[in-house]
Parts: C-alpha cells; sequence; structure tokens
C-alpha cells in the first residue's frame, strides 16, 4: 500500500498533512501514542524543511509518500532546498534550557530508523517504524 501527497512549504499545510498521515496509520497495529508520536515526528520534520530547507519560504514543494511493506511503515519526505549536513543534525542537550533542537529527539524517538538522503537537489529523509 502506498500513498502520496505534495504540497507548499505553507505552514497552513501542516495540518492537512498531519491528517494525512494519521488516516493512513489508522490501518496499523500501532498504539495510539505510537501513531501520536509519528504524526508529531513528521510534523516536526516539515518544520524543519520550512525553516531550515526552505528559510521560511512558503511557496516551494514538499513531496510525501506513505508506504508499508510487510513489517514496516516507511515515511519519506522530500525537499527541494538548502541542505544541511547530517552530521550536523545532532539535536540539543535535553537538559539545555534554550528553545530549539528538541524536534530531532522527537523524531528519532518516533521511529525506529531516520536517515537523511542527500540528492543533487535537496533532502530526502527516510522515517522507518516496525510494526508489532
Amino acid at each position: 500500500m502506498k500513498k502520496k501527497v505534495e504540497f507548499s512549504s505553507h505552514t497552513s499545510n501542516l495540518a492537512l498533512m498531519r491528517s494525512f498521515v494519521r488516516r493512513f496509520l489508522d490501518r496499523f497495529p500501532l498504539s495510539e501514542k505510537e501513531r501520536t508520536l509519528m504524526v508529531l515526528g513528521v510534523d516536526e520534520a516539515c518544520t524543519n524543511i520550512i525553516r531550515h530547507a526552505y528559510h521560511l519560504r512558503d511557496d516551494q514543494p514538499i513531496a510525501l509518500s506513505l508506504e508499508a511493506n510487510g513489517d514496516c511503515v516507511c515515511l519519506r519526505l522530500r525537499d527541494y532546498g538548502c541542505q544541511c549536513p547530517p552530521e550536523e543534525m545532532k539535536g540539543r542537550a535535553h537538559d539545555l534550557i534554550q528553545p530549539g533542537g528538541l524536534g530531532l529527539h522527537l523524531i528519532r524517538n518516533a521511529f525506529d530508523n531516520v536517515d537523511y538522503i542527500l540528492k543533487r537537489r535537496g533532502t530526502e529523509l527516510v522515517l522507518t517504524k516496525k510494526l508489532g
């Protein structure tokens, strides 16, 4: 099973994207907590794309594909913006009191595998969650 949606980098599109992801995930044997964390993780990843890859421009393309194959669910987010080297995507220490940087912890908590694939133009983020 595979679904795909493309939308512009306007933050008003994030609510529609979250409901699209939730409807897709509702078909799988995931707890409510797992589903919610995954939806929040994808939302955080989109927010990072808007902020860091597109520098808050609201007219840039983001593609999201969702697929299930056997024992896992895979979500792929594709942007065509500025690349950030994966080694710089660490997030900050949990106990450091300052805004920002905890989204990467959330994403890594929500998914079993988080892979950044640098493309000729932009980045593909592959988020994988094992089922069961």
